[in-house]
């Protein structure tokens, strides 16, 4: 008499398909988690030229980046970073973008702090430097 054979799946070829999904998750999570972080650089620089296009625009109607009617955002347009304007005087300025403390962009060290200044001058912190501003 011939044996039958049950249909489905052995506990063997389960196991190779869940090695398969945990390889890739593996492989696949910390590229989606540096994507993520690349992403958001965006709106440290977008909010750090929207400040600054704010400071320009009052310093035309006033003669100085200091007066009282210059208000700079104190927080990135997505909440990521805390915008802050070092000391602004009459005719310079520093706008820096910090990340905002425990936020998972404060674990970017490629991209930490950036700043800009009344001349146009980018800069940014972390291993990848100035390299961090889109070109």
């Amino acid at each position: 008499m011939a044996r039958s054979v049950a249909p489905g799946f052995t506990l063997i070829e389960l196991l190779i398909v869940v090695a398969i999904v945990g390889i890739l998750a593996a492989i696949a999570y910390p590229s989606y988690q540096e994507q993520i972080r690349k992403s958001r650089r965006t709106d440290a620089t977008s909010s750090l030229l929207n400040a600054a296009q704010t400071l320009e625009r009052c310093y035309t109607e006033t003669n100085a980046y200091d007066d009282a009617a210059c208000v700079v955002p104190t927080s990135s347009t997505d909440g990521h970073y805390t915008i802050a304007a070092s000391t602004p005087t009459a005719t310079t300025y520093t706008l820096t973008a910090t990340p905002v403390t425990g936020d998972p962009q404060a674990d970017d060290s490629k991209c930490k702090v950036f700043s800009l200044t009344h001349t146009g001058v980018r800069t940014a912190t972390g291993d990848l430097g100035n390299d961090c501003w889109p070109q």
